[in-house]
């Protein structure tokens, strides 16, 4: 019968730190229920299981955890790590509950601002500007097109285009700051 290391003897350290798999498992035998009696606080058992594995797992793989302990009482460290690990555990589910419960974003409604500028600009086109500069309007200030690329869509040279478009900010401004704006 092979005698499991305790953790009262002289070499144990030394040996927990290296990671040696006989260790390891005697500190799971040893220690395995107080460890899921800690989770359990915090946890349904299933998921404190879970974490106890993990807190093992990690105890095997992570030479940094083995590190973190420096001797004294390993019961009590185990179980406070397994407390930690139950606890990001249970923050980690409320977060995604709370997620969860979040209702979808709906498509934002039309700004009001926005619902007040379309109407200025239907107003303006309806009420002001001459039908001779409509396309430039819509080109240029609706669809905002490139002037080039207006000039051409328009089949008109581009100086005529930027004439036109100068015209129709003036009209533009007088209309919406008043007859005083210059």
């Amino acid at each position: 019968m092979m005698m499991l290391p305790r953790t009262s003897q002289p070499d144990f350290l030394e040996r927990f730190h290296a990671g040696e798999h006989a260790v390891i498992e005697a500190c799971y035998r040893e220690h395995g229920a107080s460890v899921l009696a800690a989770a359990t606080r915090i946890l349904p058992t299933i998921d404190a299981e879970a974490v106890v594995h993990d807190v093992f797992y990690r105890l095997l793989t992570d030479t940094g955890m083995r590190s973190a302990f420096s001797g004294g009482n390993l019961g009590a460290w185990l179980s406070r790590v397994a407390t930690n690990a139950a606890i990001d555990v249970a923050r980690r589910r409320r977060r995604e509950t709370s997620l969860e419960s979040v209702p979808e974003p709906r498509a934002p409604a039309p700004v009001l601002e926005e619902i007040s500028a379309r109407s200025i600009v239907d107003r303006f086109r309806d009420e002001i500007l001459p039908e001779k500069y409509r396309g430039v309007f819509e080109a240029r200030f609706v669809k905002q097109l490139p002037q080039r690329e207006a000039a051409a869509t328009l089949s008109m040279q581009r100086s005529t285009l930027a004439y036109q478009e100068e015209r129709i900010r003036e009209m533009l401004r007088k209309f919406v700051l008043g007859k005083d704006a210059s």
